[in-house]
């Protein structure tokens, strides 16, 4: 797989792992799940960033999603 999709891919977990964090911390329960869309989404970045020539700049990420959603879409 490409390093842009898992970028992506990391990206989508990580932004999606906040409101699990929020609601659980919110209900006094441990967040279990929310931690690991956590580990998941930073190994699968830090991966991304590992395996992609010269690494990622935030210029670079912002490209790669689009790159990634223009695929997707067409």
């Amino acid at each position: 797989m490409e390093p842009d999709y898992i970028l992506v891919a990391a990206l989508v977990l990580l932004i999606l792992s906040v409101p699990s964090i929020l609601s659980a911390f919110a209900e006094s329960r441990p967040p279990r799940v929310s931690l690991l869309m956590v580990l998941a989404g930073s190994g699968m970045l830090a991966y991304a960033m590992y395996t992609k020539p010269g690494g990622y700049t935030m210029q670079g990420m912002a490209e790669a999603v689009y790159r990634v959603i223009g695929a997707l879409i067409s």
